[in-house]
């Protein structure tokens, strides 16, 4: 009998509990949502496959018309009435591009100069002001200090007072100096709270990390465009007895070689022009008084559409009267000095600072 009464505190699983419909539906729900979000990633896998297609064709277009174009300028280059002018072609497009690149080392010089000399000044001024701050935090804490100070003195003067009032008859002195004595401790309390916020905002002057720098302002940038289009002037003007800025622009603007150049003899000598050319835009002689000239000359004259904007409107630097390609006085034909903002000189747009 014992034994059996034994058994009868065992439980024996026999019998599992089912779910409830409550947590079934959760499950059920649970599924749907997972399907839901399947199908989402599935179709924007396909979109993007779809879109990796599209730039697939493009590029094996872009590639077949580069490969037409090569064996174009191989047939081209496997005659020698052809081959002369692919020549020219290709010289007058490089004349084109040294002109490019010696302005885009022109201005990449003087943004690294004025990014150090602003970068300088930025850091001067947060200097300046983090020494104004440190120098008005550290008056507030002395202050603090000295009120700190006197506070626990009074509570030490007001407790030896209290002291001294050993007898009976002291009851009343000492009941009114235990009243002054609380109020002193609570003002001693504040001064003391008082110094610990005045040391942790002086030390948090030389925690506050250094401002990022915003970068050239208006003004630089407006100066350093000024000047590249000054510098784009300058290159026009020592090739101002020849055709070569027409021809460079031309030949740059088109994307398959032309036989327009003449004959053999003609591309030689152009070539040789060419190549004078180049040498005379990369002299560095007398640069700085011709840009000083001219860009001061365009510092009048320019305007802006707005005052965020950094680039002047390309009417307002235009060629005008009075400018040295303006006169015929020397007797010889010269080209016309280009709008060089206007009809995008050097590839001018693509340098000039935004």
């Amino acid at each position: 009998m014992k034994a059996l009464r034994q058994l009868g505190f065992l439980k024996l699983p026999f019998r599992q509990d089912t779910p409830s419909q409550e947590e079934e539906d959760v499950r059920v729900l649970a599924l749907f949502r997972n399907r839901a979000e399947l199908k989402k990633a599935h179709g924007e896998l396909q979109e993007e496959i779809y879109r990796l297609k599209d730039r697939i064709k493009q590029q094996e277009g872009a590639t077949m018309r580069v490969q037409e174009m090569l064996n174009a300028l191989e047939v081209r280059l496997g005659i020698s009435e052809s081959a002369y002018p692919a020549l020219v072609f290709y010289q007058l497009r490089r004349l084109w591009q040294t002109g490019r690149e010696i302005i885009e080392q022109f201005v990449a010089d003087l943004v690294r100069q004025q990014e150090d000399r602003e970068r300088r000044q930025h850091l001067a001024e947060h200097n300046r002001k983090q020494f104004s701050k440190r120098e008005a935090a550290e008056k507030v804490l002395r202050g603090a200090e000295t009120s700190a100070a006197e506070a626990v003195s009074h509570v030490s003067a007001l407790e030896a007072e209290r002291a001294l009032l050993t007898r009976f008859w002291h009851y009343f002195k000492r009941r009114t100096l235990d009243q002054r004595i609380s109020q002193a401790q609570s003002l001693t309390a504040a001064a003391n709270a008082a110094l610990t916020e005045a040391r942790e905002n002086f030390d948090a002057i030389d925690k506050e990390p250094l401002p990022e720098f915003p970068g050239l302002t208006v003004e630089a940038r407006r100066a350093i465009n000024i000047h590249a289009i000054a510098y784009a002037e300058v290159l026009c003007l020592r090739l101002a007895k020849t055709q070569l800025v027409k021809l460079a622009r031309e030949a740059t603007a088109r994307r398959e070689v032309t036989d327009d150049y003449g004959t053999r003899e003609e591309c030689e000598a152009l070539m040789e022009e060419i190549d004078r050319a180049r040498g005379i835009l990369q002299a560095k002689g007398n640069i700085t008084l011709e840009l000083k000239a001219r860009s001061e000359r365009i510092k009048q004259i320019a305007r802006y559409r707005s005052p965020a904007d950094t680039s002047p409107m390309s009417d307002s630097v235009a060629f005008s009267e009075g400018d040295i390609l303006d006169t015929e006085a020397t007797g010889v034909v010269t080209a016309r000095m280009p709008n060089v903002l206007g009809e995008d000189t050097w590839d001018l747009f693509r340098i000039l600072l935004r």
